[in-house]
């Protein structure tokens, strides 16, 4: 079936004060249904039209140039999105615990170091993209993508991920990028994040085996 935009999983404004309902209504209202429709126009009519995000992301090789780029920002913006409402919570914040937080602590030091990774990638990627931890098949990574770029294009996990989009804090934050930045880690969903760490971990030892 075509692509859909999910509800949310929460109300437009329960991740006040840290992130306004307008930019909420209008990031996932405008935004990602712009995505989605653009991703099922480029689809429509392919023997791709039903494949999966992951499964589009990792064959853009495979369709025809004048495609590629819109298929790798529009179903890229589809995939980071939906992942983008999920690891967020009106409950969130705190710190993790158990293997994540382990993990976390031997791979930075501390979640503080971890914090200040990724706040980095996001403070220092040039225009529009995203900050991200990841499982990248041997352990925890950092890095920032461009634009609508998705780990899944180079078979990493998402585990965690900033939209450093203006159109994801301007209303709220204006030109002030570090400020949001500092204050999404009172809305990361570390359960959520947890859960996708067991699930990349257990891929690997899945395959190890």
């Amino acid at each position: 079936m075509a692509f859909e935009v999910p509800p949310l999983p929460y109300d437009y404004a329960a991740l006040e004060p840290h992130i306004d309902e307008q930019t909420m209504r209008i990031h996932h209202d405008k935004h990602h249904q712009a995505y989605v429709d653009k991703a099922n126009a480029a689809l429509e009519g392919s023997e791709h039209e039903h494949g999966s995000v992951e499964h589009i992301l990792t064959i853009l090789d495979e369709f025809p140039e004048d495609k590629r780029t819109v298929l790798r920002n529009n179903v890229g913006g589809h995939a980071n999105h939906t992942f983008f409402w999920e690891i967020m919570s009106p409950d969130g914040g705190g710190e993790p615990d158990g293997p994540l937080a382990e993990a976390i602590d031997d791979t930075f030091g501390s979640l503080d170091e971890l914090k200040k990774a990724v706040n980095d990638g996001g403070v220092n990627r040039f225009g529009s993209g995203w900050t991200w931890l990841v499982h990248d098949g041997t352990g925890l990574a950092v890095y920032s993508t461009p634009n609508q770029d998705s780990p899944i294009m180079t078979s990493d996990e998402p585990l965690l991920g900033i939209d450093v989009w203006e159109h994801a804090y301007y209303l709220k934050y204006q030109n002030r990028r570090p400020d949001y930045l500092e204050a999404w880690w009172n809305v990361v969903n570390w359960p959520a994040v947890a859960e996708r760490y067991a699930r990349a971990t257990g891929k690997v030892r899945a395959t190890a085996t």
